[in-house]
């Protein structure tokens, strides 16, 4: 008796410590590696910067530890705390300062879906070794394109034709839709984002 009264203090301090990262209902999508080194697409049901409940095929087991990379907010890591019929919620293992950060892009990506504010550029973007690609619309028509720089969630290139806001297009082989018109071309945002496994210069999509 006299050990459980010592150890409700605790117990209440830490119920307390989890319900003090507010969750924010945020649609992000990005894929997982679990224990056994397999990668799965998954998206985000929301979120806070302690913990995130993702959609995803593959639960993996209570306890395992799972590294997850998120369009936007790039590599966390956690430990799958629950499964739900849809996924699981993972506990997001983190410094301070690194929680601080997320709480900061959570609140600004919240918004950002709530107002339906365009892309954003802040996340690092890279020219490829390899500039020409084709996209292929759903039609079957294919275009040649060049292009500029591309991002782990998506890319821009130089074209003559500029399919609709909101379009399916394959760039490569990588799914995509169109995001942007600018006045040489368009930019795309794709359906998963990029392994950093792939990303860089020579990466082809």
């Amino acid at each position: 008796m006299i050990a459980q009264q010592a150890n409700a203090p605790r117990l209440r301090l830490r119920r307390a410590e989890r319900r003090r990262h507010a969750r924010v209902c945020l649609t992000l999508l990005g894929r997982y590696m679990t224990a056994d080194r397999q990668e799965y697409p998954c998206e985000t049901i929301d979120m806070s910067p302690g913990g995130v409940l993702l959609q995803a095929s593959v639960r993996g087991e209570i306890g395992d530890r799972v590294i997850v990379y998120l369009e936007h907010l790039g590599r966390i890591e956690g430990t799958i705390t629950r499964h739900v019929p849809e996924g699981f919620a993972l506990s997001i293992s983190a410094a301070a300062r690194k929680r601080d950060k997320l709480a900061s892009q959570l609140t600004w990506l919240a918004n950002r879906q709530a107002l339906g504010l365009p892309e954003d550029r802040r996340h690092e973007r890279i020219t490829p070794h390899s500039l020409s690609t084709t996209i292929k619309l759903e039609s079957g028509r294919t275009i040649p394109v060049r292009l500029v720089d591309i991002s782990m969630s998506g890319a821009s290139m130089i074209t003559d034709s500029k399919p609709a806001l909101g379009v399916g297009v394959l760039v490569g082989s990588t799914t995509a839709k169109v995001v942007r018109h600018f006045q040489d071309g368009i930019a795309v945002e794709f359906r998963l984002p990029l392994s950093p496994d792939r990303f860089d210069e020579t990466v082809i999509l």
